[in-house]
């Protein structure tokens, strides 16, 4: 492996966690919403990595069957904002919260973000007769989202955000040995 090549997949470890982080956020901000607008609580999402590296349809349906999705019915275009990567080599946009214009890089051994999906848990049911969007018995529907797990999640988020990148600086820091070496 080539210390590009290492730079790379820890590049694109990067660009996942952060995005990962970016939908974590949106989470908690949304934690109390009670109307969206495709009606009802907002959902909890969540993004769904794969190994970088060139992908057959047979892959593909393997994984959006094991992650629940419905083919024929809205439920696979609602909770997979850009669909599967399947090129390789090269980059490809992804659109949707946080990642508009941004390019994931596909290296061997790297990440990719497959999609962002709605968590399939239901909402919250809370006892609040005063609240606007309570039914008839007095309950409000809440987001499915639990602070605490959210918090979690950040945090391991945010510590393999930084394993990438003490990781990057430890291939830099190589290089730059390499190369005193040279001169000597």
């Amino acid at each position: 492996m080539s210390l590009l090549s290492s730079i790379t997949i820890s590049a694109s470890g990067l660009t996942a966690e952060r995005l990962r982080m970016d939908v974590i956020a949106n989470n908690i901000a949304n934690a109390n919403t009670t109307r969206t607008s495709t009606g009802g609580p907002y959902r909890r999402q969540e993004v769904v990595f794969a190994a970088a590296g060139p992908l057959s349809f047979p892959k593909i349906l393997g994984a959006a069957q094991r992650l629940g999705f419905v083919f024929g019915s809205r439920a696979l275009s609602s909770r997979i904002y850009d669909g599967i990567y399947g090129e390789y080599p090269g980059t490809r946009e992804y659109s949707g919260l946080a990642g508009a214009g941004r390019r994931g890089s596909y290296a061997p051994g790297g990440v990719v973000v497959l999609g962002i999906v709605e968590d399939p848990s239901p909402p919250r049911m809370v006892y609040d007769p005063g609240h606007p969007d309570a039914d008839q018995d007095g309950y409000v529907a809440m987001p499915n989202v639990e602070i605490v797990k959210e918090m979690v999640d950040m945090i391991s988020a945010s510590r393999a955000y930084e394993a990438n990148v003490t990781a990057i600086n430890a291939a830099k820091s190589m290089a730059l040995k390499a190369l005193e070496i040279g001169r000597g």
